[in-house]
C-alpha cells in the first residue's frame, strides 16, 4: 500500500496548524506539524512525497532564513509559505529561492489545496529524476577505466578511428570498447549515450 502524501505544517499559532492539519486529513494527506523550524529539523522524516506550508515568522530561525537553510543543505523539498503581513520585496525573495506559493493569511482551502498538488508533484519530479541519474550513476560505475576514457571521447564528437588514435590502439579494440559502452550503459544510439553523458555532466550542454 502507498503511503499518503506528507505535508509539513510549521507555524508557531496552533489554531493556524490545527485548522490546516484539519484540511489536510479531509483531503486525504498526512500532516506532521511544528512549532518552529528547529524541531522540523530534529524530527522531519523524508520518506515519500511531501512539501512544507511554512510560516514566514517563527520563533528562532526565520521563514526565509530557514529555506536558505535547506537550499544550502541540498533538501529541495517544495516549500509554501504563509504570512499574517506579506510584502513584495519578502515575496519575490521567496518565490525567487524557489517557494512554489506565497500566501498572506487567512487562506482560501481550495487556492491552498491546489497549491500542495503543485508542490507535491514537483517534489515527485525530483525524486524520479534523482532516482533515474542513481541509476544513470550506477550504469557508469559498471564501466571499466578504459571503457570511461572510450565513452568520453566517442560523446565528445570524435570518430571510432580518432578514438583508436588518441589512445594508441587499434580500431577493432576501440569497436569492442564501444559496444561494451553501449551495453552497460543501455543506450540506444549515441545521441542516447550523449544524453547520458550530459546527465552525468561528462559534457556541458552549449
Amino acid at each position: 500500500m502507498t503511503e499518503s502524501p506528507t505535508v509539513f505544517v510549521i507555524d508557531d499559532d496552533a489554531d493556524v496548524r490545527t485548522s490546516i492539519e484539519g484540511l489536510l486529513k479531509e483531503a486525504g494527506f498526512r500532516a506532521i506539524s511544528f512549532e518552529k523550524a528547529e524541531d522540523f529539523l530534529r524530527d522531519a522524516r523524508f520518506d515519500g512525497p511531501c512539501c512544507i506550508i511554512l510560516d514566514v515568522s517563527l520563533p528562532g530561525i526565520s521563514g526565509l532564513d530557514f529555506q536558505q537553510q535547506l537550499r544550502k543543505a541540498g533538501v529541495r523539498t517544495p516549500i509554501i509559505f504563509l504570512t499574517a503581513h506579506g510584502d513584495i520585496p519578502m515575496t519575490v525573495t521567496a518565490l525567487k529561492s524557489g517557494a512554489v506559493e506565497f500566501f498572506t493569511k487567512p487562506i482560501d482551502d481550495e487556492e491552498l489545496l491546489r497549491a500542495i498538488q503543485k508542490a507535491l508533484a514537483r517534489d515527485q519530479a525530483i525524486r524520479e529524476r534523482d532516482a533515474g541519474l542513481a541509476d544513470l550513476r550506477r550504469r557508469y560505475e559498471t564501466l571499466t577505466p578504459r571503457e570511461r576514457q572510450v565513452m568520453n571521447l566517442v560523446v565528445s564528437g570524435l570518430l571510432s578511428k580518432q578514438v583508436a588514435s588518441e589512445l594508441g590502439t587499434s580500431l577493432i579494440t576501440i569497436k569492442v570498447h564501444r559496444a561494451q559502452v553501449m551495453h552497460k550503459m543501455q543506450a540506444e544510439s549515441l545521441l542516447d549515450l550523449v544524453r547520458m553523458a550530459e546527465k552525468l555532466q561528462l559534457i556541458r550542454r552549449k
